[in-house]
């Protein structure tokens, strides 16, 4: 292979958004490859494969395919339609990649085989050269991307132990394309830095230069976050995003901001109390360091257990924010305080200070279970928690949903609706 070539990932759902956004790659660069992507094979078929190939037919057309089983029927199902290289999955027996070989030859495509999923994959590699591979294909998938992993970490002992052209799949963006071309592999695999840009074309164009210059190029993109940086990347998304990351989970329900207008990320320090007693809630402000969020179980009680003095203690601490699933009151004075305060009830009515409860024990608020460290994120919508031990993989995927809002609405501006965008009919549940 001559030259580095960029495939287009097309991971999408829905046919008339695949061709729309394989169009504008291939006026950003003329000589890409479309990868029909396995979520846009199983909503569309064999068709979506026809289509391209009928839509761009000077272009290469790959299937991701990921093959398991049934190797020389899938290959030829695929290449009949219009592909030119069909992917399988290494982890599948030798008996199905060397059937699904014959198969290609036989109707004129060529094999890729992704290494997702296999542990050892430089022994793998070189076992799958023995039998004839194409392509091989280091794919960090987008589950494992969320948690922090990168395909370089594997590349460069393939490239070096085998003579096999290499393709790279894995959140593979302008700045990060570079290294990869650099460490010797033969074709780029971007999925997302295009289908979810804005403008397709300019980021086709900006990735296929940063590939020829092999010099990285910033993204407009979100990066991926490790975990010394989550709050930077919990303050880029809203609470609904957390929401959809999460499946619809980790949302307080109830807890409503005092006053609009604020954006609150930080980790918890939990107290339990019970109502009317405020003696913890306030001890908790001198234990709290810097950007927590004290976040107090008061059993959604009504009489009131944080007020204007306390909201100063806490802003002069430099606290995130407060969450209490209980009362506040004062409201006239905290609407003046710029602090960010959520909470069940406003009454004027205050406890006394008698001492029950703790500071740093699992609570419930808002019918989330919440433990110290964990993430709460605030905003005019409401609060979420994320369990620290999924923080990185969430605000991950609440960025890609951001992406992905960010895309359709600008094919929303373009002169679609919402409904048309998503298919929505299409996808409805069918009854009887």
């Amino acid at each position: 292979m001559k030259e580095v070539v960029l495939q287009v990932a097309l991971d999408l759902l829905n046919e008339h958004r695949a061709l729309s956004i394989a169009q504008d790659s291939i006026k950003a660069d003329k000589d890409c490859w479309l990868e029909a992507g396995t979520p846009l094979i199983k909503s569309e078929g064999m068709d979506i494969i026809r289509k391209l190939k009928q839509t761009f037919p000077d272009n290469t057309i790959v299937a991701d395919m990921k093959i398991m089983d049934t190797g020389a029927l899938e290959v030829e199902m695929a290449t009949k339609a219009g592909a030119d290289v069909v992917c399988v999955l290494a982890a599948s027996d030798d008996s199905t990649i060397k059937d699904a070989m014959k198969s290609a030859r036989k109707y004129g495509s060529k094999i890729m085989i992704d290494l997702i999923g296999v542990k050892d994959k430089v022994t793998r590699a070189k076992e799958l050269e023995k039998l004839g591979a194409d392509y091989l294909c280091i794919h960090v998938g987008i589950d494992e991307q969320m948690i922090g992993k990168k395909p370089i970490e594997v590349l460069t002992s393939i490239v070096k132990k085998t003579e096999i052209p290499v393709a790279v799949a894995g959140g593979l963006n302008s700045e990060t394309v570079a290294e990869i071309v650099k460490t010797g592999a033969s074709i780029i695999i971007v999925g997302g830095a295009i289908t979810k840009a804005k403008d397709a074309i300019k980021a086709t164009k900006q990735i296929k230069k940063a590939i020829i210059e092999k010099k990285p190029i910033e993204s407009t993109l979100f990066k991926k976050y490790d975990k010394a940086h989550l709050k930077e990347a919990f303050s880029m998304v809203s609470t609904p995003n957390v929401s959809d990351a999460m499946h619809k989970q980790g949302a307080m329900q109830g807890i409503k901001p005092v006053v609009p207008g604020f954006h609150m990320v930080g980790r918890a320090l939990t107290v339990r109390t019970i109502d009317g007693d405020w003696a913890k809630p306030i001890e908790a402000i001198d234990k709290a360091n810097k950007g927590e969020v004290i976040v107090v179980d008061v059993n959604g009680g009504k009489t009131a257990i944080w007020g204007e003095l306390a909201t100063w203690s806490a802003k002069l601490k430099g606290l995130a924010g407060v969450v209490i699933d209980g009362t506040v009151r004062d409201l006239d004075d905290i609407v003046k305080m710029n602090f960010p305060i959520f909470c069940r009830h406003i009454a004027p009515n205050a406890g006394e200070p008698k001492g029950f409860g703790e500071i740093g024990a699992e609570i419930k608020c808002g019918g989330q279970t919440i433990r110290t460290n964990d993430w709460i994120i605030g905003d005019d919508s409401g609060v979420v928690v994320v369990p620290q031990e999924i923080s990185q993989e969430i605000a991950n995927r609440s960025l890609g949903v951001k992406e992905t809002e960010n895309r359709i609405r600008e094919e929303i501006k373009s002169g679609g609706s919402l409904g048309s965008v998503l298919k929505l009919k299409k996808w409805e549940k069918k009854v009887g």
